[in-house]
């Protein structure tokens, strides 16, 4: 499997997936250890792919999603956004509303 289709299938294959430095117990930038903290506060689980350890993802995930920037979260198999977007969306209460209705999606299969 090429490294295009491993992200593919990664994404298309969590219904909530961070792409971050590090992991949520121990994140290795700021940004996403704000970002894991913004999912956390929304009292639902979450894959990552800890892209430090994974190179190759490193380098290819911002052609595949066209965002040059880590972290990234990916909701329902599209691209929500980096760091400042998950966090404004966490104060407005949307993200919690947009994880609570694709993880009822995954709940009725």
């Amino acid at each position: 499997m090429d490294i295009m289709e491993t992200i593919r299938d990664q994404v298309e294959n969590n219904s909530v997936l961070l792409y971050m430095k590090g992991s949520p117990n121990q994140p290795q930038c700021g940004f996403s250890s704000q970002t894991v903290q913004a999912l956390m506060s929304c009292g639902h689980r979450f894959a990552y792919v800890d892209i430090l350890s994974n190179p190759e993802i490193r380098a290819n995930l911002p052609l595949y999603g066209n965002w040059p920037t880590f972290p990234q979260l990916w909701v329902g198999g599209e691209l929500i956004g980096g760091c400042d977007i998950v966090i404004e969306m966490q104060e407005k209460g949307e993200l919690k509303e947009l994880l609570d209705e694709e993880l009822s999606k995954e709940d009725a299969n």
